[in-house]
């Protein structure tokens, strides 16, 4: 029989429990756990970590909640740039703990402890709308477009053409899409909600993709060089959106100015900018006259740069003409940068300097925008590198994007695991939630709450082809209603599919956008917008706290809570026992109000019953 959570305690950073802002060094934060009478805890102590020492004070009475939960509190003295603190909680059956990843009677270890941080958080604007990734190549072509010449290392393709999945066709199919092109299409993120329109890279390169980079002095004349880009930063920004580049910090393109003069000249200043290695070490490349060079996983396309030298952060940051800076002055004026494997950027072997280079982009960025925002791409494990102070937020894949697919995922799906070499598997609701809540508690909430949550992205196999279109609906409610920063991958939203990373750079079939078509899922696109529609509407789906109250295999049900809003959201991928929730979640003399999805939930004497239905979502305002 499915159970609920709401009779443990609970506590996360939200303004709930902790209060609003960024603390300094010295000051004295007030904590506050909720702790329900059915939970039976006689008494609460707060355990912090000071310089490298547990100390544990007792918690006070605080009154009792809305709900009628008892609430304590207590103070963490912030005296580390992060602090770490839990719960230590007393009643029958001994002692228990109470971290990030729930309530233990056992011992657990300091990882999963929430978290004060010195460090300021991401800008909140990144939470006001979504994130729209854009592909240059692969959105629009304006008019001006066809009359530029097909460089040579590109294929032409035509704009119905099916993407290469794989070989060198992948890296060089040119479909020839512009900047202006976007410019001309800003209604349609306008209509969905955007607030930030995030490019991967617009320096020229020898790809379609542009991360090997020949210059970072100028954007690629094939997409309408500086001029358009300036054009297309005026027109986001005069709707009110925000616009995010994408650098790479780990290397440059083979055919970049800085290498090629460095292969020409072992005296150059260029020569300290990339990492030389003996040729023959892993992920080492050779030059066509032997010269030994770190690169990017071993492709010899990729040079991998040496912040060991002072020349790298003159080119890169300090000097008057840094990329780091300059594209965030006018006339582009970027509101942040995307980093391309920050995970790799400053380590090679005994020298990591990831940390450093992070804290000093991020001062960097700060002093052109002070309300800039700087988020790492990081594939696997980033907590680490999150509680640095120098990334503000990483692209989740492994705490959101991996969890929801594996819930989601069709059954006996052919599609590859991302980044595995192995294919995907459906697993139970316990199984995403214990990774999501893995992954939220080992960083602090201020991170949390600005993750770049995504279904998909130009590096992975489409949402749509993944869990297939009856599932759709459900990953994009927990997308849009899940703590962080939903980011959309464009294309997503009109049903695109892929079945890996190249495979899935499809173009937009704007043709299609009037009357719809195989490549314009009208019904798909109403989902999005109506959820962005709720979310921007909510405060609680926006900024509020995090509280699971059902795990069941099929379906997954979590509170989302602001100090003026209380939001349920219901997710079945398949039809459950259902489940009646205490009817105290409901404000006196309210009524459940459904603000998306069509699985009943209604008030009775006994409490708020959440029907067993299946599949489908429900997001329901309860205060």
């Amino acid at each position: 029989m499915t159970s609920h959570l709401l009779d443990q305690p609970h506590h996360d950073g939200s303004a709930l429990h902790v209060p609003a802002g960024t603390p300094a060094p010295g000051d004295r934060v007030p904590v506050r756990v909720r702790v329900p009478r059915a939970a039976g805890v006689a008494g609460v102590w707060l355990r912090t970590v000071r310089d490298g020492e547990p100390r544990l004070a007792q918690a006070v009475p605080d009154g009792v909640g809305p709900d009628g939960e008892d609430t304590y509190v207590a103070e963490v003295e912030v005296h580390n740039p992060v602090t770490p603190y839990r719960f230590l909680l007393d009643g029958p059956g001994g002692y228990r703990w109470l971290d990030g990843r729930g309530v233990h009677a056992r011992e657990v270890p300091d990882a999963a402890s929430f978290r004060l941080t010195t460090h300021d958080p991401a800008p909140a604007w990144l939470g006001d709308g979504l994130v729209y990734q854009v592909f240059p190549d692969r959105f629009a072509r304006s008019a001006a477009a066809d009359a530029r010449p097909v460089p040579d290392w590109a294929v032409p393709a035509a704009w119905d053409d099916e993407p290469a999945g794989d070989g060198p066709l992948a890296g060089t199919q040119y479909y020839g899409g512009d900047l202006d092109g976007i410019v001309e299409h800003l209604d349609h993120l306008a209509d969905l909600g955007v607030g930030t329109l995030y490019l991967t890279p617009v320096f020229p390169g020898r790809s379609n993709h542009r991360y090997d980079a020949s210059t970072f002095a100028a954007v690629d004349p094939l997409l309408g060089g500086d001029d358009a880009y300036a054009r297309l930063a005026a027109a986001v920004h005069a709707r009110g959106m925000r616009l995010m580049g994408d650098i790479t910090t780990n290397h440059t393109g083979a055919g970049h100015e800085w290498f090629t003069r460095a292969l020409a000249d072992r005296a150059a200043p260029e020569r300290d900018l990339y990492v030389w290695a003996e040729p023959g070490r892993a992920d080492v490349s050779t030059s066509p006259d032997g010269q030994g060079y770190a690169s990017w996983l071993g492709y010899g396309s990729l040079p991998k740069l040496d912040w060991s030298a002072d020349e790298t952060w003159h080119r890169m940051v300090s000097g008057p003409d840094a990329p780091i800076g300059r594209y965030l002055r006018p006339p582009f004026r970027l509101d942040g940068w995307r980093v391309d494997v920050a995970n790799m950027t400053g380590r090679w072997g005994s020298e990591d300097r990831t940390h450093a280079v992070a804290r000093t982009l991020r001062a960097a960025v700060a002093a052109e925008n002070p309300d800039a925002a700087l988020i790492a791409e990081h594939f696997h494990d980033a907590t680490t590198d999150l509680l640095a102070g120098g990334w503000h937020a990483n692209m989740n894949y492994t705490g959101f994007t991996r969890p929801v697919w594996s819930w989601l995922a069709v059954d006996g799906s052919p599609v590859a695991a991302h980044g595995l070499p192995v294919t995907g598997v459906r697993r139970p609701g316990s199984a995403m939630v214990a990774a999501m809540r893995d992954f939220d508690a080992a960083v602090p909430w201020s991170v949390t709450a600005r993750q770049w949550n995504m279904l998909g992205s130009h590096d992975t196999p489409r949402l749509r082809t993944v869990v297939g279109p009856d599932a759709v609906e459900a990953a994009v409610t927990l997308l849009l209603t899940y703590p962080g920063t939903p980011v959309v991958f464009a294309g997503d939203e009109v049903g695109a599919t892929g079945d890996n990373g190249e495979h899935a750079r499809t173009t937009m079939a704007w043709d299609q956008a009037a009357g719809g078509g195989p490549r314009w899922d009208a019904a798909t696109l109403d989902v999005y917008r109506r959820l962005a529609a709720v979310r921007r509407g909510s405060s609680a789906l926006r900024d509020g706290g995090m509280r699971w109250a059902v795990v069941d295999d099929d379906a997954v049900v979590f509170l989302r809570e602001s100090p003026g809003e209380r939001v349920l959201v219901v997710v079945a991928r398949a039809p459950w026992a259902g489940i009646t929730l205490p009817g105290r979640l409901l404000a006196p003399g309210a009524q459940p109000e459904t603000l998306y999805g069509d699985l009943p939930v209604t008030a009775g004497a006994d409490g708020l019953r959440v029907a067993g239905d299946g599949p489908g979502v429900a997001v329901v305002r309860l205060a």
